[in-house]
């Protein structure tokens, strides 16, 4: 069935409702039998890390994924599967709730902020077909956020949902930027962390996120208008393991081939701001996402992931890598001091409202999305 989409407005104050919702368990759905062509990508065993000498190991094994690649998984992260599908039931819950309350705080998207509700109701082009995805974004739990405004369910489950994002960023995204900051050889390993650090502010969140269910006529409609890829916005994504199949990446050799499920792991992938931040020696990698297998496309795609996005603290501007260096990609001015540096966090919030503040998605291929001296590309066929 095709995904519902309402556009008369709700009052966002109005009350949360008062019985608690109870939060049923969701489990992974079968993977598929079709015979996909699956993209062979690097993996990070982060068991490792703490090993003597494991950090060294793990940064020459995520080198080429990074400048390569741009996609990696990684495994053994000390975050319990249990604990994962916990998150993905809430996620789960939270999309069956009425439209009127998941509409109770929506993305300010005028302003380029992604926390809250984005409704699946923008039109794809003239084709009569509306995107089916719906996500809840929800900030790191710091003091400067806490003026967010929280679904009950949210609510209800805040505790145990701030210590697993927190437990995200610091048992793999801060070990990950160290890792990274190795292979560029920076001065502190904690460059990248400090960079990205969870107590200051940024637009990191955790999202829940689905795909509803569509036919296959109305996937060949939407597909038929644009079938390009994109580039994430901010550093560092991360992608739970689940097993609709559907998300395919375009490869170094310019092949779109599919990210397959790992088991207890996390898919990962590098995104602009890090390409700026290296001049583009880690790749934000182009992906997108397709019509699932047949034996799948009745399935529900749900999604639980982590954006990692640099904040107010952390200029777009060169890392003194010697690495880059030696490659000869720092110029003399990005190399000189300069007070006239984008942060992270405006850069993210530009690209934000200009990618998501429409109600109609139209096609770019071709064009760019420029500010302030920072360049990507809005779309890849």
């Amino acid at each position: 069935m095709a995904p519902s989409a309402i556009d008369t407005p709700v009052d966002a104050a109005a009350a949360a409702p008062e019985t608690p919702v109870l939060v049923k368990p969701w489990s992974r759905p079968a993977v598929t039998k079709e015979d996909l062509q699956w993209a062979d990508l690097p993996k990070i065993d982060l068991s490792k890390f703490e090993q003597p000498g494991g950090k060294e190991e793990l940064a020459r094994d995520l080198y080429d994924a990074i400048s390569r690649v741009g996609f990696w998984s990684v495994v053994n992260t000390g975050i319990d599967d249990d604990r994962v599908l916990r998150q993905f039931s809430i996620g789960n819950t939270f999309f069956k709730e009425p439209l009127e309350e998941k509409r109770r705080f929506p993305c300010n998207f005028a302003d380029g902020e992604y926390f809250g509700y984005r409704e699946n109701s923008r039109w794809i082009g003239d084709t009569g077909v509306k995107e089916n995805i719906e996500m809840l974004n929800i900030p790191k739990a710091i003091p400067e956020w806490d003026h967010i405004g929280r679904h009950a369910l949210v609510q209800a489950h805040y505790d145990e949902i701030a210590k697993f994002h927190r437990d995200v960023w610091e048992k793999v995204v801060r070990k990950l930027f160290i890792l990274i900051a190795i292979v560029l050889e920076l001065p502190d390993e904690n460059y990248l962390a400090d960079a990205h650090d969870y107590d200051r502010v940024s637009d990191d969140h955790l999202r829940y996120m689905i795909y509803n269910v569509r036919t296959q006529e109305e996937w060949d409609r939407a597909q038929a208008y644009s079938k390009g890829g994109h580039t994430d916005f901010g550093s560092l994504t991360l992608l739970f393991s689940q097993h609709v199949a559907g998300l395919q990446i375009r490869t170094p050799e310019g092949d779109w081939k599919y990210v397959r499920p790992v088991d207890g792991g996390i898919t990962c992938n590098a995104a602009d701001t890090l390409t700026f931040l290296t001049k583009g020696f880690i790749k934000s990698t182009i992906h997108r996402v397709v019509t699932p297998p047949k034996d799948q496309i009745e399935i529900p795609r749900l999604g639980l992931l982590y954006f990692s996005r640099p904040g107010d603290h952390t200029p777009m501007k060169p890392v003194p890598s010697p690495l880059l260096e030696r490659l000869g990609l720092l110029t003399e001015e990005d190399k000189a001091d300069t007070s006239e540096v984008v942060s992270g966090t405006e850069y993210v919030r530009a690209r934000v409202k200009d990618v998501h503040h429409k109600t109609v998605l139209e096609k770019r291929a071709g064009t760019d999305f420029v500010f302030k001296g920072l360049k990507v590309a809005n779309h890849y066929e």
